[in-house]
């Protein structure tokens, strides 16, 4: 292929390349989209736990390095739609507060450039585009909004709404969770009866499962695909790794998108770049970019490139009922009554939710802790059964020696655990409410029993890296997410976030998407 010039370049597919995407294609300007990997094939390994989550049939083959030296494979996968083909499609607005200076036990977050007054109608566009089922009003947490959701909530299986009644008894207020799903259910249906021409079937392989049904929303299905069909301006180009960006000579502008395809070096021009790689990748463009205007990485100036890296503080928690549970789609169902604090806590704690039912598979192991050796010799699916499955979530900090960065040729991701007293206090308070609401109260981590360690190579809330900010001497990018440093140079993946506040960030990422993508179409004319 020959070099091409275009409008826009889009570097990744994911939800922040994906849904720029699909709004940039509208102006009718000519626009490139570029992602590594091809289109998940569908099929039957999509559904199968021990492909998806044991042997990472789909999970990127790298291996990087961490501080004190150990290989490990990180959580990335390379396709249409990103990482967003495996997430669990829960999209939260960021808490009002989140968008302010937080109060940890180990430091505070900083304030955000751009407020939520700003974001608000950016929430409720990414909310349509991606058809997020909820009920406003019944998260008491949950930031002011001009209009309802646009789809009416997932309805709870019975086990699960038990646990939302069994919850409210307990003073608690339980809400339906705010999915992104293609989903048309009967009216009252308290079973979660599908209708005819729904996507989704409300399997039990939904949540970091591949879709094969498309059911569930994610960049492809949602950003990628409606604007390739509507739009014969937008071009797609797959297998397509991008090596570097290069500049003009003063340093200021990219004046070519280097990458490979079959082997092949090809270089694309535009008016415009936009990166949206995920925070690590994008962060890892910037750095092997560097050249004599930018001696150590695009955009890096201030040093922050590849810095304050998020992820999230997560425990994956799995009860055992003491009922069975036949619950299918678990994933309904959330309580934030400790967002902000606690009676006994002055500090926030963070969030829970349901996260996808555990099956026979997923909780395998070499062994059993000694009180549950009473059990059959091969146990897991019976603990299946039972299992009622929690994911929590506490705020991590933005901490500078957090970073993703090369030596030798080869990726290195240090990270130091922080605000970690949050997370367990959130557990804590789990396991008192469990007898309360019929589990029994010993709570399994369950990536013990998958044998993974997540500590490091869980990148599924990846964030921070090249966050935005006024002061170019302290941030990568400026409130629109233009590069400093570079005047035709924009980043809209999580990489922007500042901190990352204690809920999914996937629709944030979204929102912003949109909102810069407004700026770049008033730039273009």
């Amino acid at each position: 292929m020959s070099d091409t010039r275009y409008d826009v370049i889009i570097i990744g597919s994911g939800p922040g390349g994906g849904s720029m995407a699909w709004r940039l294609a509208q102006t009718g300007k000519k626009i490139l989209l570029i992602e590594r990997g091809d289109y998940l094939v569908r099929g039957r390994d999509n559904w199968d736990s021990q492909k998806v989550f044991v042997d990472g049939v789909y999970q990127a083959p790298e291996t990087w390095r961490s501080s004190n030296g150990d290989e490990f494979h990180p959580g990335l996968h390379y396709f249409v739609g990103g990482n967003s083909k495996f997430y669990g499609s829960v999209l939260f607005r960021l808490r009002e507060s989140d968008f302010h200076a937080v109060r940890h036990p180990e430091g505070v977050t900083p304030e955000w450039v751009v407020g939520y007054d700003e974001f608000e109608p950016y929430y409720q566009s990414a909310e349509e585009l991606f058809h997020v089922h909820g009920l406003r009003g019944e998260d008491p947490t949950e930031p002011p909004s001009r209009k309802p959701y646009p789809y009416k909530p997932v309805s709870h299986e019975p086990r699960i709404q038990k646990l939302f009644d069994d919850l409210t008894k307990l003073g608690h207020r339980p809400f339906h969770l705010p999915v992104g799903v293609l989903l048309d259910e009967a009216e009252g249906e308290t079973q979660g009866r599908v209708l005819p021409g729904s996507r989704c079937v409300r399997c039990d392989a939904f949540d970091g499962y591949p879709c094969p049904t498309d059911g569930k929303a994610d960049a492809q299905v949602m950003a990628v695909d409606p604007a390739l069909r509507a739009h014969d301006n937008l071009t797609l180009l797959t297998n397509t790794y991008v090596e570097r960006l290069l500049t003009s000579p003063s340093g200021r502008e990219i004046t070519g998108v280097e990458a490979t395809a079959d082997g092949r070096r090809q270089v694309f021009t535009a008016d415009l770049v936009v990166v949206a790689c995920g925070a690590l990748s994008s962060a890892l463009l910037m750095l092997r970019s560097g050249n004599d205007t930018h001696p150590h990485g695009l955009a890096n100036r201030s040093g922050q490139v590849g810095r304050n890296y998020m992820r999230h503080n997560n425990l994956t928690l799995m009860a055992l009922s003491k009922q069975p549970n036949p619950t299918r789609f678990q994933k309904t169902l959330g309580l934030n009554d400790f967002y902000h604090g606690a009676d006994d806590w002055e500090f926030p704690l963070g969030h829970i939710q349901m996260v996808g039912k555990s099956d026979g598979t997923e909780v395998h192991g070499e062994g059993l802790p000694s009180f549950l050796q009473w059990l059959p010799k091969k146990p897991f699916d019976m603990m299946a059964r039972h299992s009622v499955d929690f994911w929590l979530t506490a705020e991590d900090l933005p901490l500078p020696e957090n970073r993703v960065f090369y030596r030798d040729n080869q990726v290195h991701l240090d990270l130091t655990e922080t605000n970690m007293e949050g997370l367990r206090r959130l557990k804590h308070k789990l396991e008192l409410m469990c007898d309360a609401i019929d589990l029994h109260p010993h709570l399994f981590q369950r990536e013990l029993y998958l044998g993974k360690k997540t500590p490091i190579g869980g990148t599924a809330h990846q964030a921070g890296t090249l966050r935005f900010g006024a002061d170019p001497a302290s941030s990568v990018l400026d409130r629109d997410c233009r590069a400093h440093e570079l005047d035709n140079l924009y980043v809209t993946d999580a990489s922007f976030f500042p901190s990352i506040g204690a809920v999914n960030p996937t629709l944030t990422i979204i929102a912003n998407a949109l909102r810069v993508a407004d700026h770049i179409v008033a730039r273009l004319g």
